[in-house]
């Protein structure tokens, strides 16, 4: 419900709002965070169109029994990373 409440407000407002979500550690560098699930994350949020928010497989996996459901956005080759990504749209 939360989602569809922001697409709405974003898009009366002319925001186009797209996430890409990842999870991992993460390296904590003086007061910014760095490494490569943030460069993940990066690049799955280039895949997202306007309103839509992008995940990979290892979010879904966690989340497994939320209720959040997911579709198929197919395998992805992205830069920096060896063999092809799974990424999914959350659907709730």
């Amino acid at each position: 419900m939360l989602k569809k409440q922001l697409i709405v407000r974003a898009r009366a407002l002319g925001l186009p709002i797209r996430a890409g979500i990842h999870t991992g550690e993460c390296e904590v560098r003086g007061d910014r965070l760095a490494g490569i699930t943030l460069h993940l994350a990066a690049r799955v949020v280039t895949l997202a169109g306007a309103g839509e928010i992008l995940t990979t497989s290892t979010v879904r996996d966690l989340v497994n029994g939320s209720g959040v459901t997911f579709r198929d956005r197919g395998a992805h080759s992205m830069k920096g990373f060896d063999g092809q990504i799974q990424v999914l749209a959350v659907d709730q």
